[in-house]
């Protein structure tokens, strides 16, 4: 009965689980109270990854600090500089390494300053293109997103051996930008090689067609403060209020073989600020990838009156999507929750008031959910690459299954189904033995 009970009682727990956003969620806390304390002069509006344990970034490889994938940890980012983590990586697994640096709210920032990564191994030799992200026109402090990597390729002869690695972290363009600290969080993901080898080529041809976007009433929604707090939302229409120099996080989950598209509508301003103008890059809409990866982005300029902005067609997931030049289709290399970010530039604020003003999420999930692609081993953290209570995968956390690896099987609403018969029926069997031990009991109290 432990078994049986502890399998329903551990369910919302599991790996790969979220609740769906309802009209009766009780709303999340709001980013402020949910952030952790900051190492910068003024608090952070991002919230962070709860309990993540505190590393400092080294100023040479010497005195790097170690980071293991599945654990998000927090440090901060001075302003001159590059920073150093230590990874110890075998010859097996690819290796993401997101970090999410964040200015203080008060910060004075310029559009082309920001933050970047890379991964690099013994030698100092960079195991992919580093990757940076900017302020952009906005001009407002906002979370800012990079991710490295040391993928495994028969293509390539850097990087592809055990062995230890560095991340390095380091603002970019900050000539005119504010002194002081950046906020910033790591986390290191591990996906496994393979049980067999495929393709090592992009899809040739994909369907391209952008689908209108989803109607009807919209669901009240509260979005959360961070990648590890976001709302989960579902296809469909979705109603939340974002004030000025807000970021707010929500995640979709998308399965193998499946688009995902999503627009953005900001309402027209209610209330009078000083200027009533115009905020070039007053609304940033973006999409990362479950290791928090940039897959698209857009930014809407804001005048006052209602804005819609809409992600471009994104290829259905699939691993080989990783061996494409574009970023939007390499992005789009694995299942799991893709991450819909949307900020409000601070500038909206001073032109057009406080707000709130209206969001309006309108997303669509297209396409049948597929196979994985086989995975030898689990990801770490566990599950990261499946969707659903335990995943759509035959090899799911939680069952046993011969290949075993995140992703391998498919197994779709029929594994579902036969996890919950499995359930029922276990527990059935738990009532009857525990009636009949009642009965043998009583009559031999009563010595029959």
């Amino acid at each position: 009965m432990g078994i049986v009970l502890g399998a329903v009682a551990g369910a919302p727990g599991s790996p790969g689980f979220a609740a769906s956003a309802s009209p009766s969620t009780s709303p999340p806390a709001s980013p402020s109270t949910l952030a952790s304390p900051s190492s910068s002069a003024t608090a952070s509006s991002y919230a962070f990854a709860e309990d993540a344990p505190s590393v400092t970034g080294a100023a040479d490889t010497a005195d790097a600090e170690s980071l293991e994938p599945g654990t998000t940890y927090r440090s901060s980012l001075p302003s001159d500089g590059k920073v150093y983590y230590r990874l110890r990586l075998d010859g097996t697994s690819t290796v993401y390494v997101a970090a999410t640096a964040v200015p203080p709210t008060d910060a004075a920032v310029t559009p082309t300053e920001g933050v970047r990564v890379s991964v690099q191994d013994a030698d100092g030799r960079s195991c992919s293109a580093a990757d940076t992200a900017s302020i952009g026109a906005g001009r407002s402090p906002r979370p800012l997103t990079v991710w490295g990597v040391r993928q495994l390729s028969p293509s390539r002869s850097l990087c592809q051996g055990a062995g230890t690695y560095y991340v390095v972290v380091e603002r970019v363009l900050r000539t005119e930008s504010t002194p002081g600290d950046w906020d910033l969080e790591l986390a290191p993901v591990l996906e496994p090689r393979l049980r067999k080898a495929g393709s090592t080529s992009a899809p040739e041809a994909w369907d391209s067609a952008t689908p209108s976007p989803p109607a009807g009433t919209a669901v009240r929604v509260r979005g959360g403060g961070g990648f590890g707090s976001s709302t989960v939302l579902e296809q469909g229409v979705w109603r939340d209020d974002v004030r000025p120099g807000q970021t707010l996080f929500y995640e979709v989950p998308v399965d193998w073989g499946q688009q995902v598209y999503a627009t953005a509508d900001l309402s027209s301003s209610s209330g009078g600020g000083a200027g009533g103008g115009f905020v070039p890059g007053g609304v940033n809409l973006a999409l990362y990838n479950p290791v928090r990866g940039l897959v698209d982005a857009t930014s809407i300029s804001y005048n006052g009156s209602q804005k819609s902005g809409a992600l471009a067609a994104l290829p259905p997931v699939g691993y080989d999507n990783r061996y494409a030049v574009s970023d939007r289709v390499n992005g789009m290399r694995f299942a799991g929750a893709y991450y819909l970010v949307v900020h409000l530039a601070a500038r909206v604020g001073e032109e057009f008031g406080d707000g709130p003003f209206g969001l309006v999420l309108r997303v669509r999930v297209k396409g049948e959910a597929t196979a994985g692609p086989g995975y030898a081993g689990q990801s770490e953290p566990s599950g990261i690459f499946q969707v659903g209570l335990l995943g759509r995968s035959s090899g799911a956390a939680g069952q046993a299954d011969s290949s075993g690896g995140d992703g391998g099987g498919g197994g779709g609403d029929a594994g579902m189904k036969l996890v919950a018969v499995g359930g029922i029926g276990a527990g059935t069997v738990v009532l009857v033995v525990l009636g009949v031990w009642v009965v043998v009991g009583r009559r031999r109290a009563a010595g029959v």
